[in-house]
């Protein structure tokens, strides 16, 4: 990827070597494991609330706080990890607190990126256990305190509710707060957790949410933060990816009433004013000539045109089994070529921070996704020490992964803007159509898919061929996630193909071009689940079979994409249930993040306009912690989904990005929601992700729905019929 507007011409190194250095210069070190060893007998007794360990406090008033690593942005992180750590501290619901956890990469890290980070549907999936332990050490050492305050056993001493009992003994956490805090944390081995069939709270459809705050107005996001002297700033970016400041005149902006200041920083001129309109009125009369020697200047049109030559060529090779080449030229074949547009995040709040530079050191207050990349390129940028920088994490309104960017492009920003400004706070904002045409995005792609099939229609090869930019390489996670030149989350849910093909090859062409991008809900799985499910579908009609049926029978060796499949067509009540007439009904399945999930879809179609009625999906998420927000992610999944399938695409005309906001980046609206049904697997296995796999399988599944109803298959984003 060539460097954005957003990346400094000395480069910000948020590797893991980089990390290690300044880890190093502070004395620090990563530790990836549990750390619950802690002892809090060197606090005083009155300390209104007594650290346990990493994430779990007591205070005499009986409130149980609970630390949370991961950033609370609507997924619900905050009551599915309190309810691990309720669970086996046996606490009562009702006097579970939750704040974010500071950022301290040692004690935080997320278990599955070696840095403390959200994303990736990772949180539950790879804090169960964790969050878990925390709650029964904790529980350890209240029972520890009350035997030794009783003079009993530990043994017989039981827990319920928040309470500690034995025999006419009772106490409260709180009561028992300071002299628990004393006591020696057991090693995690002598702790035992609980047997799933002894849950209480884990698995409950009745507990009330604790992202409190959201119903009432109160809860803090980055647009409440207030500091004294404060100042508002807006940038004014390239009106074209890698462009560059040429010269400008902010003598008009500068007679406006309320603008104090006007500079230019890496990459673009800051406004900074008393209040946000004001900072807007003021960059509206600067006066810029940009530089575009350096800028992406072709259209969305010319690029995707390009990658599709490219894809009739072969590519990289990122999975071999087998000889697809023989089989593709022996027997019957099918083919069909997919394109899939740039897609932006467009999260409720745009991007937003707020910054307070003093020399080598910085505060900074915003919804932080990516806490430890985030902290490292702030210290790097001012030449100081991680330890220098302090990050202030508060409630995000949606992420969709473009918090958490890999060359922290707005937070650089804010930290850049705040250096400039005296030592006055800032808080940066970008307007919607900054972020618009201003950000990150899904990297545009084109597959070209192949088949060769026997004579009962079932294939005995299949072939993808893939072009697109990387979202991996040249960045900080480049050496986990791309080997010999091939990037997984380009690739994922393509190789591995969970139907049975004995000879099967995927290619990719990794594109260079000047559009900054970046993961987005679900990444790769985004344009692969398409492809594949549409694909599939388009062999099974061949066949002159059933789409389910023709998928179980290539699934017979996958018995857990055959149990959720299964579980969807039950519920759906598939070849049972009669459509009206002018109804189209689809089928897709997925695997994503550990979780597999499949929806069916029914559509009605008059003429070339369609409606998406209903969907039913059927998810194998593992144990469910909170069944309420598995279904409310699988649901936000659905309609993410589905605004790509209907109606979001960004277009770029001589480099410039077309649209601007939500009147022509349409968003699902309310109104083109359908009915959703959410039905869950039972599981004994640990929890995977639930955040990105509902997003998959929505579009093929329409997709399939449209050809069933009028017999077109369609084959690019988002979907029109002719």
């Amino acid at each position: 990827m060539k460097a954005s507007r957003f990346q400094s011409q000395d480069h910000i190194d948020t590797g893991r070597r980089q990390f290690l250095k300044l880890s190093a210069a502070t004395g620090a070190g990563l530790t990836l494991g549990l750390n619950l060893t802690t002892r809090a007998s060197a606090q005083a007794a009155d300390s209104p609330a007594l650290q346990f360990n990493a994430f779990v406090n007591i205070s005499p008033d009986n409130t149980v706080n609970v630390y949370i690593k991961h950033l609370e942005m609507g997924q619900g992180v905050y009551t599915g990890l309190a309810t691990c750590v309720a669970e086996e501290l046996d606490a009562a619901w009702s006097q579970v607190k939750c704040e974010h956890a500071p950022v301290d990469t040692e004690k935080y890290a997320n278990l599955f990126m070696g840095q403390q980070a959200t994303g990736g549907s990772t949180a539950i999936a790879n804090s169960f256990t964790q969050m878990r332990q925390a709650g029964a050490t904790a529980r350890a050492m209240l029972v520890a305190a009350a035997a030794q305050r009783w003079g009993v056993p530990a043994s017989e001493i039981s827990v319920s509710e928040g309470q500690v009992s034995h025999g006419s003994h009772q106490a409260s956490f709180g009561e028992l707060a300071v002299e628990a805090a004393a006591q020696n944390a057991p090693a995690p081995e002598a702790v035992s957790l609980k047997d799933p069939a002894d849950f209480t709270l884990i698995g409950r459809e009745d507990l009330v949410r604790k992202d409190e705050g959201k119903q009432n107005g109160t809860a803090v996001y980055t647009q409440d933060v207030q500091l004294p002297g404060m100042l508002t700033a807006v940038v004014a970016h390239s009106p074209r990816f890698g462009g560059r400041v040429k010269s400008f005149d902010a003598s008009k902006a500068l007679q406006r009433n309320g603008v104090e200041q006007v500079f230019e920083i890496e990459n673009g001129v800051a406004v900074l004013a008393k209040d946000y309109w004001t900072a807007i009125k003021g960059r509206e009369l600067l006066e810029i000539e940009w530089d575009d020697s350096a800028a992406e200047t072709r259209s969305s049109g010319t690029i995707l045109s390009q990658y599709r030559e490219l894809v009739d060529e072969p590519g990289i090779v990122a999975e071999r089994e087998g000889d697809v080449a023989s089989q593709l030229n022996q027997g019957d074949s099918v083919e069909a070529v997919f394109e899939f547009p740039y897609l932006a995040h467009a999260q409720m709040e745009p991007m937003n921070c707020v910054a307070k530079v003093d020399g080598q050191r910085a505060e900074l207050w915003y919804g932080c996704q990516g806490a430890t990349s985030d902290q490292m390129a702030i210290a790097q940028l001012l030449g100081g020490k991680i330890e220098d920088v302090k990050i202030h994490t508060v409630f995000a309104g949606g992420g969709f992964g473009r918090r958490a960017n890999p060359f922290s492009d707005y937070v650089l920003e804010a930290v850049r803007v705040a250096r400039g400004a005296q030592g006055k706070p800032v808080k940066l904002v970008w307007s919607r159509e900054d972020d618009m045409q201003a950000g990150f995005y899904r990297p545009a792609f084109v597959h070209k898919l192949s088949a060769a099939v026997d004579d009962q229609g079932m294939p005995t090869a299949f072939q993808a061929r893939l072009a697109g930019q990387s979202i991996m390489m040249g960045t900080n996670m480049e050496s986990m996630s791309v080997v010999d030149g091939v990037d997984n989350a380009s690739v994922e849910g393509l190789v591995h193909l969970p139907y049975q093909v004995p000879n099967r090859q995927v290619e990719v062409h990794n594109t260079q071009a000047g559009v900054p991008v970046q993961w987005w809900r679900s990444v790769g799985n985004t344009h692969t689940a398409f492809s594949k499910e549409v694909f599939i579908d388009s062999l099974a009609r061949k066949a002159g079979q059933d789409p389910v049926e023709y998928r179980l029978s290539l699934l017979k060796h996958n018995p857990r994409e055959t149990a959720v499949l299964k579980l969807a067509a039950e519920k759906a009540e598939w070849g049972s249930r009669k459509l009206p007439e002018g109804w189209g009904r689809g089928v897709a399945v997925h695997t994503s993040f550990g979780s597999t999930v499949a929806e069916i879809v029914d559509v009605s179609v008059q003429g070339t306009e369609f409606k998406v009625e209903r969907v039913v999906a059927a998810v194998d998420c593992g144990i469910a912690v909170n069944p309420n927000i598995i279904r409310a992610q699988i649901e936000g999944g659905i309609a993410y989904g589905l605004s790509a399938a209907l109606a979001d695409e960004v277009t770029l005309t001589d480099g410039n990005v077309d649209q601007t906001n939500f009147h022509n980046y349409r968003v699902l609206r309310m109104n083109d929601m359908p009915e959703v049904e959410v039905h869950i697997l039972p599981s004994g296995n640990a929890p995977s992700g639930v955040g990105e796999p509902g997003t998959p399988p929505v579009a093929p599944a329409v997709a399939n729905a449209l050809a069933a109803a009028t017999g077109q298959t369609l084959t690019r984003l988002p979907l029109r019929l002719t």
